[in-house]
């Protein structure tokens, strides 16, 4: 038997190195490792299922010989050469590490402790069960030694930490294909039983998307000033007042701004008049005595700025965990941060990976989740109603790739347009049209709702007005006045500035 020669070029990782304290070993299965790779490379099927569960990561093996001999086998399956025990010794020898493993004669005993692949999966999910232990206790290392070093900021290592087991526990989250008769039992038993979606307060509305589903990421889009908070607000109080435990991460107000606003909605009083603590005796007394009315909402608020999308995980984590949270609200998308350190990349990019990690926070909580979104200035500068497309989200095109659901909010009025673009010409004042731009599960089209006292923060359900419904290749703008003369926001009609309305 050859005997492998000493690796001189190995350099010491500090993080991989494992304490031995109290004389336990790292979580190991050395005999199923042989198992398994024995297996791989007499049984094709073997092969399959092992790669399937295992995928492409050689550090699953604990034994360094291992993984030499399974990445050269994941080479010549991506190579798609046969596997055998000539095709593996032929692999390592060309990368001069078939001494290091052990020489032909060791890939032949690998072989000889198993006559089939039976139980493969098994083992290979030991295996890994393993792999995860021992990452588990790296991490745990890591974090205790950069917890001792006082030039560590604590931010970077909480995130880093938890993006750490985040890695980790991915490992135990991976689905394994099924077959058609598995899903087709799961369709069954979801009809049977199925999860109710989340009704919107607004009935047309509600009618076009059925309401706010599981596992959804939702996009609602617009200017500044057409009221996006205002009209998530509504929403997120309607669903509350239902039952519905609701969380609002927001990355922009206080949770005392945003909580005077729903006093405002609530009882009637105009939202600057509670920021400037422009109170009359009578409104205080009234706030005092129906207190209950919003304490006992199922409505949690985080205010954070700068959030990122770890920090995001986790407090909803603990929402759906504590609370039962169905469905998050987050104000705004664009203020959010990928990381802590991420604080120079490529905006775009960041952007992209936000709103994919909010896709895969809706999947992995089976809750909705709605981002409010900001538009780029294209809007500004078109002419005609403005209308917003999806070409107009900003920074990145991935967020329409990932939502569910788009759409955008449009007051006309704000751009002092007094008619909408209908055969009637019906005036526009006191009234917001939400664009349903892309949606998988209701109709694309027009929804107009009241927002006439906006100032109270309220939309309301418009009955005078018919919805439009549009096919799935018609674009919901027109761009051909795009180099028009931009019309300039002014004070609108009801005395306010439209400026001072939330985002």
């Amino acid at each position: 038997m050859q005997q492998p020669k000493p690796n001189t070029n190995f350099k010491t990782d500090k993080s991989t190195i494992i304490s031995l304290e109290k004389g336990k070993i790292p979580p190991q299965a050395i005999d199923l490792e042989v198992a398994i790779l024995g297996a791989m490379m007499i049984d094709k099927n073997g092969l399959l299922e092992a790669i399937e569960i295992l995928s492409e990561n050689e550090d699953v093996f604990y034994k360094d010989s291992h993984k030499y001999i399974y990445k050269a086998i994941l080479e010549l399956f991506s190579e798609d050469v046969d596997v055998d025990i000539l095709t593996v010794s032929q692999k390592l020898k060309s990368q001069s590490k078939l001494d290091l493993v052990g020489g032909d004669f060791y890939l032949i005993e690998l072989t000889q402790h198993v006559s089939s692949s039976a139980h493969i999966e098994t083992h290979c999910r030991i295996v890994m069960q393993k792999y995860v232990q021992r990452e588990s206790i790296k991490v745990a290392s890591k974090i205790i030694e950069e917890a001792y070093d006082e030039t560590k900021d604590i931010f970077d290592l909480l995130e880093e930490s938890q993006r750490s087991l985040d890695d980790t526990s991915e490992w135990l989250l991976r689905k394994k294909p099924e077959d058609l008769n598995t899903v087709y039992d799961k369709l069954i038993k979801n009809s049977e039983n199925p999860i109710a979606s989340i009704p919107s307060k607004f009935t047309k509305l509600n009618d076009r998307t059925n309401g706010y589903h599981p596992n959804d990421l939702v996009i609602i889009a617009a200017r500044p000033g057409m009221g996006k908070t205002a009209f998530v607000l509504n929403e997120a109080k309607f669903q509350a007042e239902k039952g519905f435990p609701v969380g609002f991460l927001s990355l922009e107000m206080s949770d005392v701004e945003l909580l005077g606003r729903i006093i405002a909605n609530e009882f009637g009083i105009e939202s600057s008049r509670i920021k400037q603590h422009q109170l009359t005796v009578s409104e205080k007394i009234v706030l005092k005595n129906e207190a209950n009315k919003i304490k006992k909402l199922p409505l949690y608020i985080h205010d954070g700025s700068e959030t990122t999308t770890t920090e995001a995980k986790t407090i909803i984590g603990k929402w759906v965990r504590q609370h039962g949270v169905r469905i998050v609200y987050i104000d705004y998308l664009q203020l959010m941060r990928a990381s802590v350190n991420n604080k120079n990349g490529n905006r775009e990019q960041e952007i992209s990976y936000i709103s994919r990690k909010l896709k895969a926070i809706a999947k992995e909580f089976e809750i909705t989740v709605v981002a409010l979104s900001q538009l780029s200035r294209a809007v500004e500068t078109r002419g005609g109603m403005k209308r917003p497309v999806l070409s107009d989200l900003r920074e990145s095109g991935a967020i329409e790739q990932d939502a569910n659901v788009v759409q955008f909010l449009l007051r006309p009025e704000y751009y002092k347009i007094s008619e909408w673009d209908d055969e009637a010409r019906t005036p526009t004042a006191g009234q917001c049209e939400i664009n349903t731009a892309k949606t998988r599960e209701g109709r694309l089209g027009a929804t107009y709702l009241d927002s006439s006292q906006l100032k109270y923060m309220r939309f309301t359900d418009l009955n005078d007005k018919q919805n439009d419904d549009w096919t799935d290749d018609f674009e919901p703008a027109s761009t051909q006045e795009a180099f028009d003369e931009p019309q300039q926001p002014t004070q609108d009609n009801t005395g306010y500035d439209p400026d001072e309305l939330p985002f």
